[in-house]
């Protein structure tokens, strides 16, 4: 097994950093790579991120998020080819997919993920044609109604497997796959598909916005290395992001976290 070489900071672990300060903290802490997400790298410029990042010598493990597709409207269509060509000019293997939730005021479940389906025919020609993977990630059924209406691994991998892998892939989060009895099963299964990896722990009980229930390794519920020994014997390699949402983290300075996190990672991860 790989070790810290293979640490990706998502820069949602430290929210409150700039993109500058998320890369010049990844520097200091000998982390060799960084999940960027667009909001805050529009916000600094996606050509200043791109040579910021390649300055400093760092690998860009994501891009965070495309997706957001069950509503069917073209706009839909357009940002998300916009994340695409962000992401390949990032140097971003994978853009990483939430899928999307119900319309509102919609009951229709079938409706919606049909829709995600014929969204994903549009968009992987699109994406591969740019050297860039779409990541299907799978998220706790909890947010099935608001978020994602994929919901299990096995779910991605049949979605993912009506396209060429280089296209379309499924990032394992232990967040949102840890309670699954199949999902050793399926990591099996999904082989080259697996995209990314991403790492966090289940907190309970989960706070009031259930959004921020992400914890950092060993203080919740997931044990974290049968599912990276698992990615590994299906053959992945790339980079292992820890991406945390949680007010208390957040509170903490970012280097405090960044070295939190490396221990961690060490100690229960790899």
């Amino acid at each position: 097994m790989t070790g810290l070489e293979r640490l990706s900071l998502n820069q949602m672990t430290t929210k409150n950093w700039s993109v500058a300060e998320a890369v010049d903290g990844c520097v200091r802490a000998g982390v060799p790579a960084i999940g960027l997400w667009r909001e805050p790298v529009a916000e600094t410029g996606l050509a200043a991120v791109a040579k910021l990042v390649a300055d400093a010598g760092l690998r860009v493990s994501s891009l965070c998020r495309g997706g957001f597709l069950t509503t069917g409207e073209p706009a839909a269509l357009d940002d998300n080819r916009r994340a695409i060509d962000e992401a390949a000019t990032l140097g971003a293997p994978c853009l990483v997919l939430v899928v999307g939730g119900l319309p509102p005021g919609s009951k229709d479940l079938p409706g919606a993920r049909q829709r995600v389906l014929d969204a994903l025919a549009e968009l992987a020609p699109y994406a591969g044609e740019r050297g860039v993977r779409l990541g299907l990630e799978a998220l706790h059924p909890m947010y099935c109604a608001d978020r994602a209406v994929l919901s299990t691994l096995r779910q991605a991998l049949d979605w993912a497997e009506r396209f060429p892998a280089a296209q379309v892939g499924v990032v394992v989060d232990t967040f949102h796959l840890w309670w699954d009895p199949e999902v050793f099963a399926q990591i099996g299964r999904a082989g080259e598909r697996i995209a990314a990896y991403q790492v966090c722990d289940f907190l309970t009980p989960l706070p009031a916005d259930v959004l921020l229930g992400r914890g950092m390794m060993g203080d919740g519920h997931v044990d974290f290395r049968p599912f990276t020994e698992a990615v590994h014997a299906a053959g992945y390699r790339g980079d292992i992001e820890v991406e945390l949402f949680n007010a208390d983290v957040w509170a903490t300075p970012g280097d405090e976290v960044l070295a939190t996190m490396k221990r961690r990672f060490a100690e229960l991860v790899v």
